[in-house]
C-alpha cells in the first residue's frame, strides 16, 4: 500500500479510539444555535458525525478520481494497442510493397539480361557469318592467286621446254 493510504487508516483508527475513550464527553448535551432556532444535542456527536461525513465525502471523491483515472488508462491502453496494430500493419505493408518492388526490379533486370543475351547472340552469329564469309573470300582469293601462279608457271614451262625445275623431284 501507499504511504497516504496507511496514514489515512492510522488517523481513522486513532480518531475512533479517541471517540471510544471519551464517549461520555461526546454524549453530553449542549445548546446549539442553528441560526433560526436552537437545539439541545451532544456537541461531540455532532462533530463526530460531521467528521465522518467529511471523511466519507473524501473517500468517495478519491474513489471517483481513481476509477476515472483507471478508465482513462484503459482507454489510453486500448488506443495505444490500436495504434500499435496500425503501425505494425503499415510496417508489414511497407515490407510487402518493398518485396513487390524488389521482385519487379529483379524481373526487369532478368528481362534486360535476356534481351542483351539475345542481342549478343545475334551479333555473335552475325560476326561469325561475316568471319566465315571473309575466310571464304580469302580462300577464294588465295585459290585465284595460286591458279594464276600455276598458269604463269605452265606458260613459263611451256615456253622453255628445255629447262628443268630443280625444286620438284623427278620420278625415274
Amino acid at each position: 500500500m501507499r504511504i497516504r493510504t496507511i496514514a489515512l487508516i492510522v488517523v481513522i483508527v486513532l480518531m475512533a479510539g479517541f471517540a471510544a475513550l471519551n464517549v461520555d464527553e461526546f454524549s453530553r448535551t449542549s445548546v446549539l444555535s442553528l441560526g433560526f432556532t436552537t437545539v439541545q444535542v451532544p456537541l461531540g456527536l455532532v462533530m463526530l458525525v460531521l467528521l465522518a461525513a467529511v471523511l466519507l465525502v473524501f473517500l468517495a471523491t478519491t474513489l471517483y478520481i481513481q476509477s476515472t483515472h483507471l478508465l482513462e488508462m484503459r482507454q489510453t491502453t486500448r488506443a495505444l494497442a490500436t495504434q500499435r496494430e496500425l503501425a505494425d500493419k503499415a510496417e508489414a505493408s511497407r515490407f510487402t510493397e518493398l518485396r513487390h518492388y524488389l521482385e519487379a526490379q529483379t524481373l526487369a533486370a532478368q528481362q534486360r539480361e535476356a534481351a542483351q543475351a539475345t542481342v549478343l547472340a545475334e551479333r555473335l552469329a552475325q560476326t561469325q557469318q561475316q568471319l566465315s564469309s571473309k575466310i571464304e573470300q580469302s580462300g577464294n582469293t588465295l585459290a585465284a592467286y595460286i591458279g594464276e601462279l600455276e598458269d604463269r608457271l605452265e606458260k613459263r614451262d611451256g615456253v622453255r621446254t628445255g629447262v628443268r625445275r630443280t625444286d620438284t623431284p623427278t620420278l625415274l
